[in-house]
């Protein structure tokens, strides 16, 4: 009995958070795939219910309110912009997690970086709570 609840206690194997790791990574791409499918229901469907989007200096907070703001970004036939992780780490209880990489405007250009926090809400369901957006500095400028 002590060795199944010392079991139970003992923090994740690398490939369980590695396996975590791939989850939200696979979860983020399919919510950018939202953006290239132009399918804002689904968009939606990514969205925690206490979700936090930063746009500009402004907090968007909850589901709704962050889906108001963004379904302008699905009203065109082409998409605005795309992005992908780059970089994804979860901690080690399995429940949070961070994503980050490259957002990129209708013609490929990098343009910002995305930041991401993802929630296990279920057994293999992450939702994103927390995005926020930053511009990529063009250097090259005088």
């Amino acid at each position: 009995m002590l060795a199944t609840l010392l079991s139970a206690c003992a923090a994740p194997s690398p490939r369980d958070t590695y396996r975590a790791e791939r989850e939200v990574a696979d979860t983020e791409r399919a919510f950018a795939k939202t953006m290239a499918d132009r399918d804002y229901l689904a968009f939606k469907s990514f969205l925690s219910d206490d979700a936090i989007f930063f746009s500009g200096s402004t907090a968007l907070r909850g589901k709704q309110r962050v889906a108001d703001a963004w379904q302008r970004f699905f009203e065109k036939a082409e998409a605005p912009f795309s992005w992908q992780p780059e970089q994804v780490q979860v901690l080690e209880s399995g429940e949070l997690a961070l994503s980050t990489g490259p957002v990129r405007d209708a013609r490929g250009k990098l343009f910002a970086t995305f930041t991401s926090i993802w929630r296990r809400e279920a057994p293999g369901q992450w939702r994103i709570v927390f995005d926020k957006g930053a511009d990529v500095c063009d250097c090259a400028k005088p």
